[in-house]
């Protein structure tokens, strides 16, 4: 079982690396609690994304995606839904005084429960991510390597686990910048309103996608 050759995991290690190296809501919403909360804050917002992510393989697994790549409305309902929430976030910051809104200044914090669950949500509610699971992860099933749910778990789990080698030296190094500027409210308010465009942006990119 999981019998696989060396090629097999140099290219899926390469792509899953490079999975985790593209920029997104996930990495925007994960460095931006980061510069404006500190390391608690941002690592918080990664394991938020990252519970977002396991579920994504589930329904992968399970085939429930499936559903959300056939189906026109299913997908447009979630697509829409996701949009509204990035583009929510954005006008939060943008609307913030450099010490609240989508993250707050060091004395005044959003609570860590708080930016837990909006990193599942900035995850889950990205139709995107799902189809990318529904047609990246059966690429590297192997017949008779084991039952494709169990292959295809596999692998997803193995993408968190590069992530988990990626995605924490971001937030140490957004940690470190951020004690620097965090008594400064007006670095904290442009950072406020370059967060707020960003998430907004990638709201309405996200709005005029297609799959």
């Amino acid at each position: 079982m999981f019998d696989y050759s060396l090629t097999h995991w140099l290219a899926f290690l390469s792509a899953a690396v490079l999975l985790n190296l593209s920029p997104g809501p996930d990495i925007a919403f994960i460095l931006g609690h980061t510069m404006k909360s500190g390391k608690r804050a941002g690592f918080s917002a990664l394991f938020g994304v990252w519970s977002g992510a396991c579920l994504h393989v589930m329904m992968a697994a399970l085939g429930l995606s499936a559903v959300l790549a056939a189906s026109a409305a299913a997908f447009s309902a979630v697509k829409w839904i996701g949009a509204a929430y990035l583009v929510w976030l954005g006008i939060q910051a943008l609307r913030a005084s450099g010490g609240s809104g989508l993250v707050k200044a060091a004395g005044e914090k959003m609570p860590i429960a708080k930016i837990y669950r909006q990193g599942i949500l900035v995850s889950l509610l990205n139709p995107k991510v799902a189809i990318f699971f529904l047609a990246f992860l059966p690429q590297f099933v192997v017949e008779g390597a084991g039952p494709t749910w169990a292959q295809l778990m596999l692998h997803g789990g193995l993408i968190i686990v590069v992530a988990a080698f990626i995605e924490p030296p971001l937030v140490l190094l957004g940690g470190r910048l951020a004690d620097a500027l965090r008594n400064n409210q007006r670095i904290g308010l442009w950072l406020d309103r370059g967060l707020g465009a960003l998430f907004v942006a990638l709201g309405v990119r996200l709005a005029l996608s297609s799959r």
